[in-house]
């Protein structure tokens, strides 16, 4: 297959490049970095690139960005970094990217462990979370084409542990490879509007 990896850099991007490019081409992109960039609150940019890589088989989005931050201190503008960011970055994916997938491609989204269990100061991150299932359950059953859509929901990963374990004391971290796989079951396997917990 060819896959489109978005977000390939990142931490997560990088372990599901590492499980999917053993048997598949897969196209890295990064918002900064990577062999070809995107930015998905753009819906041009997003058009640009798959008019220069061509049509994929399979769109994987480990890519977005959320605010943590105390609920009783938080404005607007910084709950609205996970809705615009993460939330809408895929979904403008899904909606603008749709066209260039081949018949019975699939979609895989991203959302976490937040949006089933909530932390503190992770309530805007919990509110996108839990949007991001919602969205992928409901455009399954509308998705044209044999497309199918998943979503994968990851506890922290053992490799971002430096930066996020005070928010996560007494969660079960999870190896980057182990999160992989259950992108690898959305992109190779059968199923739709499914969210694959790793927690």
């Amino acid at each position: 297959m060819k896959i489109a990896v978005i977000g390939a850099t990142g931490t997560v991007g990088r372990a599901v490049r590492a499980e999917l490019e053993a048997r598949h081409e897969v196209i890295e992109i990064g918002a900064t970095r990577g062999t070809h960039r995107v930015n998905l609150l753009d819906a041009d940019s997003i058009k640009r690139l798959f008019d220069a890589i061509g049509r994929v088989d399979a769109i994987v989005a480990t890519a977005g960005r959320v605010h943590f931050g105390n609920l009783v201190e938080m404005t607007p503008a910084q709950f609205r970094v996970g809705l615009d960011d993460k939330l809408m970055g895929q979904i403008n994916l899904v909606l603008t990217a749709r066209d260039y997938l081949n018949d019975g491609g699939s979609f895989t989204l991203t959302s976490g462990i937040v949006g089933a269990e909530p932390i503190r100061q992770g309530a805007s991150a919990a509110a996108v979370n839990g949007a991001i299932e919602g969205f992928v359950r409901g455009a399954a059953i509308e998705m044209p084409r044999g497309l199918r859509i998943n979503a994968v929901s990851p506890t922290v990963l053992v490799e971002a542990l430096d930066s996020y374990a005070p928010y996560f004391r007494g969660f079960e971290a999870a190896s980057g490879a182990r999160v992989a796989l259950a992108y690898s079951r959305s992109v190779e396997g059968a199923e739709t509007g499914r969210v694959y917990k790793v927690h």
